[in-house]
């Protein structure tokens, strides 16, 4: 890409088996001349898909927006990019790219094209399960520190929890109706649990930022420069 884009005014990328509609590239084309600098393949129907594969893209997607990464539902590698988008995409330093994530922070207007993938007429998916799971973890970790939020929420609902107990255990052994060492064990284990998943969060948090910090990507982008 970064050779191809010193000549080039736009570049289409889109995966060697055609099972994309390369005649979409026309319409995509169209849509550039219009003033779109990224121009999305976007499928209509995942009526090729199993039901597993369907199913498990949709969650992927829902589970995507809840944690904030901005993403193109249905839409893998087959798009149009300007030569200045390109250049901006190039800027990202980063090796380990969830570029299906990158793409749409770029910042230049977008658009997009429909079609129906047809279905694979030879050879076999170079992704099988074990690739898939491991891409949509790729995923989740270079665009978010969301999962690292999570424990921290979790140790804090552990530990209000185990304060709870322990007001409860206190009512209890006032009224002379516990069970001996059960109320003190049981404060005990969810009140370590939780400090110790609050500890983690705490240190997760720092990571987070180092990790952002390291990929050094742009805090912004220069759409165009006026006199």
């Amino acid at each position: 890409m970064a050779e191809a884009i010193k000549t080039a005014d736009m570049i289409v990328t889109i995966d060697a088996d055609l099972q994309d509609d390369p005649d979409k590239i026309s319409e995509m084309v169209d849509k550039y001349a219009d003033g779109a600098d990224i121009v999305y393949g976007v499928r209509n129907n995942r009526d090729t898909d199993s039901w597993f594969k369907r199913t498990t893209a949709q969650g992927y997607y829902k589970i995507l927006k809840l944690l904030g990464v901005e993403l193109v539902p249905n839409h893998a590698d087959f798009r149009l990019m300007s030569k200045r988008a390109v250049e901006t995409f190039l800027s990202y330093p980063e090796r380990n790219m969830f570029i299906r994530g990158i793409i749409p922070k770029l910042g230049y207007k977008t658009d997009a094209v429909y079609y129906k993938r047809t279905p694979r007429m030879a050879g076999e998916s170079k992704y099988p399960l074990k690739k898939m799971l491991a891409f949509a973890w790729d995923g989740i970790t270079s665009l978010t520190i969301a999962p690292v939020r999570l424990i921290l929420i979790l140790g804090t609902a552990a530990t209000l929890l185990a304060i709870a107990m322990m007001a409860y255990a206190v009512i209890m052994k006032m009224l002379g109706l516990t069970v001996h060492g059960w109320s003190s064990l049981m404060v005990s284990l969810w009140f370590i649990g939780g400090v110790q998943m609050i500890s983690l969060g705490v240190i997760g948090e720092y990571i987070g930022k180092l990790m952002n910090e390291v990929k050094e990507r742009p805090r912004y982008t220069i759409q165009a420069k006026l006199n």
